[in-house]
């Protein structure tokens, strides 16, 4: 189906300056041209703009993190998971302005106990980005844990739940698997949709309406005096 820019505009509602932007940019193809003052657009094109918005939007991808996921997007679900490279700083949890530390200038700065920090990286309840790339976020788990002795709950809790995470985890990619086999052009943009969901609304969604059922049962519970 080819498309006037006026149309693409209508069906993406997205201005026609931020159209013609991303493909100054590189994030969209050249439209096809007809004449010296007429060009073409295809649903790939509108495809592309609903990609790119998305992850601006949700996920704060920038124009070099989309660029480089749309060079792999040929066999991205199939041979590679470039696709998802947008939203790794997402999932990393790492805020764009974070201080980061050598190991021994976090250990310094926070007054982290050394031997607990072996430990919990040994476990996996701390995971860097590398190890020697600490931020804030290390710093309040590490505090967290340390609540955790000082109150009594027992250490084997905070295994069991990371544990949890870490099989979730491998679902996660077991899903990524099952996309990447039944991945074809045609449906290309509805299996990153699927992915980008899982990972950043629906899996919120269960975790804390989860919870949130266990909790309130057990209120009901307490108030009923069972």
């Amino acid at each position: 189906m080819d498309l006037k820019i006026s149309e693409l505009v209508a069906m993406s509602d997205t201005p026609k300056s931020t159209i013609l932007y991303y493909i100054k940019e590189g994030l969209l193809p050249q439209a096809k041209k007809l004449k010296s003052n007429v060009h073409k657009y295809s649903e790939e094109h509108l495809e592309l703009i609903k990609y790119i918005k998305y992850v601006k939007e949700e996920l704060g991808s920038t124009n070099e993190q989309i660029k480089l996921s749309l060079e792999q997007k040929n066999n991205s679900f199939s041979s590679s998971y470039a696709m998802l490279e947008p939203l790794m700083n997402t999932l990393a949890d790492i805020p764009v302005n974070a201080i980061h530390y050598a190991k021994d200038a976090f250990i310094e700065c926070f007054d982290i106990d050394e031997n607990l920090l072996f430990k919990l990286l040994e476990d996996d309840i701390l995971m860097p980005i590398s190890s020697n790339d600490y931020t804030q976020k290390e710093a309040s788990v590490i505090g967290l844990v340390e609540n955790f002795i000082e109150v009594g709950v027992e250490y084997e809790i905070i295994k069991e739940y990371v544990k949890h995470a870490r099989q979730l985890s491998r679902l996660e990619h077991q899903m990524q698997k099952q996309l990447c086999k039944v991945r074809d052009e045609e449906n290309f943009s509805t299996l990153w949709k699927i992915m980008f969901e899982t990972l950043f609304n629906t899996k919120q969604y269960i975790f804390n309406r989860s919870t949130y059922q266990v909790l309130h049962t057990a209120l009901k519970d307490e108030m009923s005096g069972k």
